[in-house]
């Protein structure tokens, strides 16, 4: 079971649960971020209303999300990449004649 926490986005309070720390940190964070993206989209945008303005914060963190993805993507092959060159590299070790030495 976790534990119950209150965060607030907008001035509203949502009542969660966080099963553990690091969870209830992330929370806490993303809340914390939300806010501060809708505060920049509340100046940039006056007059519009609060449901536009969270469709841009939606918007612009589900874009950030999915770029992050693509970047890890590239990363995890560009690891498979190094890892099969250094596994040829090793092989190719293992298979050289011993170095004759004087």
């Amino acid at each position: 079971m976790g534990q119950k926490i209150t965060i607030s986005i907008s001035g509203k309070r949502y009542e969660l649960t966080a099963n553990t720390p690091e969870e209830e940190e992330i929370y806490r964070l993303a809340a914390t971020s939300v806010n501060k993206m809708l505060s920049i989209y509340t100046d940039k945008y006056p007059g519009k209303e609060l449901a536009e303005l969270l469709s841009f914060v939606a918007l612009t963190e589900s874009r950030g999300r999915l770029s992050l993805m693509k970047k890890m993507e590239a990363l995890g092959k560009e690891v498979e990449m190094l890892k099969k060159q250094t596994d040829t590299y090793l092989e190719n070790i293992d298979n050289q004649p011993p170095a004759i030495t004087r």
